[in-house]
């Protein structure tokens, strides 16, 4: 468990959990979708108490489709779709705490007295069932249900039944623990519920008295009786929030430190169907950890929810007895980050241009001064990838080579000399007689980067966060950490006290990219900038609008028509510059005619000669004997590539549409009719005619800088420089004028000179 946060260290020892759905979406869902049910799940010593709003439908009624979910959802070391009986064959102990009974009998009496009444009856008051009536009604339906669901996955389960009084008697506490411990020999589920019908309670769902009073609060009695190692309480929300969770400004606290949380919690509303809520939750929990057991609030509906917090992973809240011994929680870290830096953006913009100009050189002059120390930390870092066996693409990225620095000193002070984009005037409209509007360029606000690898791209990034006005926050590869922290040091060193070093923030951890994609009312754009994978899953993970490229699938066509020696030149430049590069060419399209020519010959040679691997496609496989390429949607980031043969341009514009990644790509020829249909018709960021695919990029497009590269459609697209983190806004100058329904306004709207 490398990745385990380090405040949940104890799950490495944890054999028994108790886990109870609360508002917060809880864990997976297992067993999500009975009416008012709340299940409580012990697994493997793992106890899941379903909670009663994430297996109840709108209408309160059962959703049977979460029922059967969370069966099916509890999880193991490997798996997020355990099966129940999958986790006993593994070991784990699984104990389910329910509700739902009442639910289930007032549904079922409801029914029974609207079948046995007249219309007339229908009219007069109707009288609200009593609760017991319904929890005796309900309970063997209830029970029925679950057998049914574990009978389908060939697992044995067993009900017990408890009241308050019950725990008032030690025999009856010493007997439940052994009849527990017996069924979970036999690898039964025992499922728990209160017995509302004989209860001694007034009324389930109101009166709060006794030893438990909720069904959170009966499965952190199970979890101490039964002795827990830890108890999830599943929700429909991600966790304890410092206020109702759809309030902006509400925070996370993933640790609950009493002295810090108690009084600064603002609760909202109970659940909508079942006895607690969150105030509920956080009491049982409070008393749960006290007493010696962990727990975690969490939500019952995120995908792999039970997985993630028995890996150690920081998601929802923790209740810990130690808690407040720990470092000072980094809950509000995050927005802290984020809040910063939009502060110091705007301090930024306020400056005039050769301000902002005079930064980004002192930035250009500190790197270079600084070169010795940064190229040092570059190197312990090379050397402690290649001994943990990266691979050598992922060196290649990570790798600061001789002349670099003064590359990238050398683009800072092109983009400073640049003219600044920062309130332009675009469009100027008089729209009525001294009425005048402007449309100007401002920044973004805040941008989030997330990139692998490369340290070198953190000085392109912050370099264009500054031209732009922009406040940045960057999380780099852990593989590049020293690197990455130095080039942060220098950069933020030479940012002045009036805007303030909190403009560029370094991310260290994961678990705060996770707190930083949540905050859509702050951050204003991510940028992921690495593998498919990444950029996948910060898709996935954030309602934050997302700028960049999964993948990297470049290609060179080269038509009948083509010079085979200029050919050449841009093939091996495309493959072996820097194949690592997403601009890189990754497929050689040729078109049929070529297949006997010399000048193919010549270039296929050359590659292998260079060390590239060539793969074929069908064709190429059979004609020339090449081992056949797995598929032609697949980026080597090596030195790799796949050839194939195409009937004529169509056929290669409708494989790069059929398997390409809309990044870059090339066609080489003579026929300037020919290079103009795929100039056209070619659906990418960029295409080129007779140029290599590694000129997509922003420095080479006098750029300055890029921040990445964009296949999107929306906002920027290909190598986005400064003007992809700039949006408009709209001033408008006039001198007292009201629109009073339009009465008394003569709309002009004649364009006016921008100056």
């Amino acid at each position: 468990m490398a990745s385990v946060d380090p405040s949940r260290s104890f799950v490495r020892d944890v054999k028994r959990v108790i886990i109870k759905i609360i508002r917060s979406g809880a864990l997976l869902g297992l067993f999500c979708g009975l009416l008012d049910v709340t299940a409580y799940v012990e697994v493997a010593n793992l106890s899941t108490l379903v909670g009663t709003a994430v297996v109840s439908r709108q209408d309160g009624r059962l959703a049977l489709g979460r029922v059967g979910a969370l069966c099916e959802q509890v999880p193991n070391q490997r798996k997020v779709a355990m099966q129940v009986k999958e986790l006993n064959s593994l070991g784990y102990e699984v104990i389910l705490v329910t509700s739902g009974a009442v639910g289930v009998g007032r549904q079922r009496l409801r029914y029974r007295k609207l079948v046995n009444s007249s219309f007339a009856d229908l009219q007069k008051p109707q009288m609200e069932l009593d609760g017991k009536a319904c929890a005796a009604v309900g309970q063997s339906g209830l029970m029925a249900l679950y057998d049914m669901l574990f009978n389908q996955l060939d697992v044995s389960s067993s009900q017990l039944l408890v009241t308050d009084s019950d725990f008032e008697n030690p025999k009856f506490r010493e007997q439940l623990t052994e009849t527990v411990e017996s069924l979970l020999d036999l690898k039964v589920i025992p499922i728990f519920n209160e017995n509302d019908a004989i209860s001694t309670r007034k009324a389930p769902y109101e009166d709060s008295s006794g030893i438990f009073w909720d069904n959170d609060s009966l499965a952190g009695l199970l979890a101490l009786e039964l002795k827990a190692d830890l108890l999830i309480l599943l929700s429909d929300v991600d966790g304890l929030y410092s206020g109702p969770p759809s309030e902006p400004s509400s925070k996370i606290i993933h640790t609950y430190i009493k002295e810090k949380h108690q009084q600064e919690i603002t609760f909202g509303d109970k659940s909508r169907v079942g006895r607690g809520g969150m105030t509920a939750k956080v009491k049982a929990a409070v008393l749960a950890s006290n007493s010696g057991t962990p727990v975690v609030i969490t939500s019952g509906f995120e995908n792999r929810s039970i997985l993630k917090v028995l890996h150690g992973e920081k998601i929802g809240t923790l209740f810990h007895k130690n808690a407040n011994l720990w470092e000072s929680s980094k809950d509000v870290s995050a927005r802290e980050m984020a809040v910063a830096a939009r502060d110091c953006s705007r301090r930024l913009q306020n400056l005039s241009s050769e301000e902002r100009k005079k930064i980004l050189l002192d930035v250009a002059d500190a790197l270079e001064a600084n070169e010795d120390l940064i190229r040092s930390e570059n190197e312990a870092d090379v050397a402690a990838a290649q001994v943990a066996g990266y691979e050598k693409p992922l060196v290649a990225r990570l790798t600061i080579k001789p002349g670099k620095i003064a590359s990238l000193a050398k683009s800072i002070r092109t983009l400073a000399n640049m003219e600044d984009p920062i309130n332009q005037i675009l469009k100027k409209t008089e729209v009525a007689d001294d009425l005048v509007l402007e449309k100007t360029s401002c920044p973004l606000g805040v941008l989030l980067i997330v990139f692998e690898s490369r340290p070198d791209a953190l000085v392109q990034i912050a370099s264009l966060a500054i031209r732009s006005g922009n406040g940045l926050l960057l999380k780099g590869g852990k593989e590049a950490i020293r690197s990455n922290t130095i080039l942060h040091k220098v950069i933020t060193d030479a940012i002045p006290r009036n805007v303030g070093e909190k403009l560029i923030g370094l991310v260290t951890t994961r678990d705060e990219i996770a707190d930083l994609l949540k905050l859509d009312d702050v951050i204003d754009l991510v940028i992921p900038r690495g593998s498919n994978k990444l950029v996948s899953q910060i898709k996935a993970s954030t309602k934050i609008p997302v700028l960049g490229h999964a993948d990297g699938i470049c290609h060179v066509y080269i038509d009948k028509s083509a010079d085979m020696d200029m050919a050449k030149h841009i093939v091996m430049d495309a493959k072996i510059d820097y194949p690592a590069a997403c601009n890189a060419m990754e497929t050689l399209l040729v078109h049929k005619d070529l297949m006997k020519n010399p000048g193919l010959d010549d270039i296929l040679v050359a590659l292998k000669t260079e060390g590239v691997n060539i793969y074929g496609g069908p064709i190429a496989h059979k004609a020339l004997g090449f081992p056949k390429a797995v598929s032609f949607h697949h980026e080597y980031s090596s030195m790799a590539c796949t050839v194939e043969f195409v009937d004529d341009v169509q056929s290669a514009i409708d494989h790069i549409h059929r398997y390409g990644s809309a990044h870059t790509d090339c066609i080489v020829t003579t026929d300037d009719k020919v290079a103009e249909t795929f100039l056209r018709r070619v659906d990418s960021a960029a295409v080129f005619h007779n140029a290599s695919t590694r000129f997509s990029d922003g420095a080479r497009f006098g750029l300055g800088a890029e921040v990445g590269i964009s296949t999107g459609r929306i906002h920027a697209r290909g190598p986005v420089g400064v003007e992809g983190l700039l949006t408009t806004r709209w001033i408008l100058r006039g001198r007292g004028q009201v629109v009073n329904g339009d009465k008394d306004v003569v709309y002009t709207h004649k364009s006016l000179p921008l100056q």
